[in-house]
């Protein structure tokens, strides 16, 4: 796939996962290799990812998923008031309700994970979650180039250490975030709508309008 293709094309896939389909192992180990190679701060490589396959466990997450995740979309239906039924708005809603109602037969899920707990000032934490985020873009990336998707969701954060507890995760380890993995329903994705860079990237100065 050409890399400009790639880049512009990897979205956040929630209606169009294949629920049925089953996903290789061999593929989740190949696309997390790919996520390894990603710079990360001081080469610490303090990632750790947690592979879910088993019904039951899935079963459970999808529990504290959905519990966090109904009244998270409601209160977001609520704020959006009469433009909660436009097409963007009313598109994004029903995206995720799916993914809600439907988290547990999501065939894999992926929880990246960091040694340590975050502390510190903005400099420490951007540090901190810098050194995942970097892979798990390059591991989105890599299940996209093999007609894969996911998405990166962060309700089970709010209810992290029952989480861990569910995984057996160390008290010492951050979660950051759960990512449902399946094929796509669709062979490719469109680039997104989105604000033009001469509108939000400036040169030398805030506001100084990039020429």
């Amino acid at each position: 796939m050409d890399t400009d293709h790639l880049l512009s094309t990897t979205r956040a896939v929630r209606r169009k996962l294949d629920l049925d389909r089953p996903v290789e192992p061999e593929v989740i180990a190949d696309c997390l290799r790919l996520a390894t190679q990603a710079p990360t701060p001081g080469n610490v490589q303090n990632w750790r990812w947690l592979v879910v396959r088993d019904q039951s466990v899935k079963n459970e997450l999808g529990k504290l998923f959905r519990e966090v995740g109904e009244p998270y979309l409601d209160s977001k239906l609520a704020e959006a008031g009469p433009a909660a039924e436009s097409g963007p708005v009313k598109r994004a809603m029903a995206s995720g309700r799916f993914l809600i109602d439907n988290i547990e037969r999501v065939p894999v899920f992926v929880i990246p994970c960091l040694r340590g707990r975050p502390q510190g000032g903005n400099g420490e934490l951007a540090a901190f979650y810098g050194g995942i985020f970097p892979a798990v873009w390059n591991f989105q990336l890599a299940l996209r180039s093999r007609g894969l998707g996911s998405t990166l969701t962060t309700y089970t954060l709010v209810r992290e250490a029952e989480a861990a507890k569910i995984l057996g995760i160390p008290e010492n380890v951050t979660q950051v975030g759960l990512l449902p993995v399946a094929y796509t329903t669709v062979p490719d994705f469109k680039p997104a709508a989105r604000t033009p860079i001469e509108e939000i990237a400036y040169l030398d100065h805030w506001d100084n309008a990039l020429s």
